[in-house]
């Protein structure tokens, strides 16, 4: 290959290079493209569920055609769909003619985000139909038009009339004062349309979650497939990524959550051979979830026995929905709360019984919830003030005794004799009264409850729609601070709670490296130096992490690091170091008077182990000497 050949490819290349690189799109673009894509993938699947119906209908259609008319439930196949309503001060359920079931659920209390009622369900994303298997032909409630008897505020019979005179009965009860809904399914004169060996019915649930709240991200993280197995606990799908699982033990309800909302089916007679699935959706779709469950559940083809359930559409409210287990149809313990994530069982044993009862009884006072979040800030910090007052004592009598320690490093300074010198260090601890664990066991007894509020505040439904300071609303982002064009990590926005928490949390990192660096000696300094930066950049990373969630949580976090600061430095004012090494010397004289004293707890435990790690040592160079003899 000649030079001009050579030439002519490079040439070529650049052209191709440069051309592609003038061609790309803009990131503006590239970020209008992906949204366009989310829509268009949502539409399509909205698209493809619509013609699956449109199939279905026509497949219906045409075994209608050719299907005998003197079919028990031919006259109920076409219809004019109408609606019936019930209500009370609480919720607002439609019910449709087609399908006999509920068309939409709106919660009176609540407003959405355009200033209207919350829907938790409606028939243009959500769907609920129930199927039983006939000896010549199935029941599919979504293809039927019922009618509707004794219709009340709050009763209500969907009824589906058969050509021989039997019934198949959807029997709604709305409770007074309440968010649930009693179901009874029940025949009367099928007996012989039904083999006496059906002993189920199926169910098909599907809907897509609507976003409720304004920061997308924050909701979804707490939405999830939400189910109990009977006689245990609750357990849920992923809320991060898309899953499906064939459960097979028996459940007693199925629950399409939101962070603050949740439909809830019942089943007192169980539901059997679950499959549910739950798959995340795109931002600009307007939908958190697409959940799907689908299973069976008791029924009695002889109409003696009626299928019983209940529908709940309620607020995720921890007590709210505690005291709704009271209005079970059977003996079951729903656990319904279980709804209101609280963490995991330690942390939620803190707030089921203390951080809850805490903040109920601060907003029975009437005070706007940014207060109410401080005094619960104060309130907690005085609660653990003996421990954090307990760890800083512990360091600063590490930092009066450095000079011993200083001296120790002197006599000690070759590496072999580190053991040695970690003994002698542990005996001037004992000698003192001071434990080098000291300010390391009240920080982990703080650390539940710290954990414990992270998990409170997210899910506490009273934060929702309430506004403090610049912040609109405490359950989701502050963004006064906003752009158009999105930010790698950071988003559309910056949040100043999340901001004053890092700096906050940066401020409280450099104290106790101050105090942390006062105690130690230059060899450990040295060895501590990567974890001092670790240290300091979590602040840095906290920003990216904590940037999208609640207002009401940062500012919770920023309350905590400033109310710290403000303890560690009442802790240093108050604090005489001369007083402290006084105290200590008089220890010193007192453990010197009485030499047959011990070591006790974490000192005598390091003591019996260095020992032994030095008998170890001492017993391998004797066998390497005697080797070499």
């Amino acid at each position: 290959m000649d030079k001009n050949t050579i030439i002519g490819f490079v040439l070529i290349a650049a052209v191709l290079i440069g051309f592609s690189y003038w061609s790309r799109p803009s990131e503006a673009e590239i970020e209008a493209m992906h949204r366009q894509d989310s829509i268009e993938a949502v539409a399509m699947q909205r698209a493809k569920a619509d013609q699956k119906a449109k199939e279905e209908a026509e497949i219906a259609a045409a075994v209608r055609a050719v299907q005998d008319t003197t079919s028990l439930f031919y006259a109920h196949r076409s219809g004019e769909a109408k609606t019936v309503v019930m209500e009370n001060e609480l919720v607002r359920l439609t019910f449709n003619t087609r399908g006999g079931t509920v068309q939409k659920a709106e919660l009176k209390e609540y407003k959405n985000q355009q200033g209207g009622m919350v829907t938790l369900f409606d028939e243009k994303d959500a769907r609920l139909q129930f199927m039983l298997a006939g000896k010549m032909e199935n029941i599919k409630t979504g293809d039927f038009f019922f009618t509707p008897v004794d219709a009340t505020d709050s009763t209500l019979t969907m009824r589906l009339l058969a050509a021989n005179g039997g019934t198949v009965d959807f029997n709604y009860r709305l409770l007074p004062h309440s968010y649930m809904v009693n179901l009874e399914i029940k025949t009367q004169g099928l007996e012989g349309f039904f083999l006496p060996s059906i002993k189920t019915m199926d169910i098909e649930w599907n809907e897509m979650a609507r976003q409720q709240e304004k920061g997308f991200d924050f909701e979804s993280r707490y939405s999830s497939l939400t189910y109990k197995i009977k006689g245990e606990g609750t357990d849920y799908l992923s809320e991060t990524s898309a899953e499906t699982e064939k459960i097979a033990e028996p459940l007693d309800w199925v629950a399409f959550k939101n962070q603050f909302f949740s439909c809830v089916l019942i089943a007192h007679q169980d539901f059997t051979d679950a499959y549910l699935a739950s798959t995340p959706l795109q931002q600009e779709s307007g939908y958190l979830k697409d959940y799907a469950a689908d299973m069976k559940t008791f029924f009695d083809p002889s109409g003696k026995e009626p299928t019983q359930m209940q529908m709940l559409f309620a607020p995720n409210n921890y007590h709210l929905l505690q005291n709704t287990n009271d209005l079970s149809m059977s003996d079951k313990d729903l656990e319904l709360e279980d709804l209101v994530y609280l963490g995991w069982p330690l942390f939620k044993w803190i707030n089921r019984f203390f951080i809850i009862y805490l903040f109920d009884w601060l907003s029975s006072l009437g005070l706007s919830m940014g207060v109410v979040l401080l005094l619960l800030t104060i309130l907690v910090k005085l609660l653990v003030y003996p421990t954090t007052r307990k760890s800083y004592l512990s360091s600063a009598k590490m930092r009066v005794l450095k000079p011993k320690i200083d001296e120790l490093n002197a006599k000690y300074p070759n590496p072999e004799d580190a053991m040695k010198k970690q003994q002698e260090m542990m005996q001037i601890y004992s000698q003192y009264g001071v434990s080098p664990m000291g300010g390391c066991l009240p920080m982990l007894i703080q650390m539940p409850i710290w954990i414990a509020l992270f998990n409170f505040v997210p899910n506490a439904i009273e934060l929702r729609g309430e506004s403090f300071l610049w912040a609109s609303d405490l359950s989701a982002y502050d963004d006064v601070i906003r752009w158009d064009k999105s930010v790698w990590l950071i988003g559309d926005h910056l949040s100043i709670f999340c901001l004053l928490f890092c700096v906050t949390n940066l401020v409280n990192t450099w104290i106790t490296m101050r105090q942390q660096k006062n105690t130690m000696t230059g060899e450990q300094a040295q060895q501590m130096k990567f974890m001092q930066y670790m240290m300091y950049i979590m602040p840095i990373a906290f920003f990216f992490m904590f940037n999208n969630y609640s207002s009401g949580l940062n500012y919770y976090y920023f309350l905590s690091g400033l109310t710290s600061i403000l303890i560690l430095w009442f802790l240093r004012k108050t604090t005489d170091d001369k007083k402290l090494l006084a105290k200590l010397e008089a220890n010193y004289q007192a453990n010197k008077a009485n030499p047959a004293k011990k070591m006790s707890g974490m000192a005598a435990r390091l003591e019996a182990l260095q020992k032994q790690q030095q008998a170890i040592l001492e017993e391998q160079k004797r066998r390497q000497a005697g080797q070499k003899k």
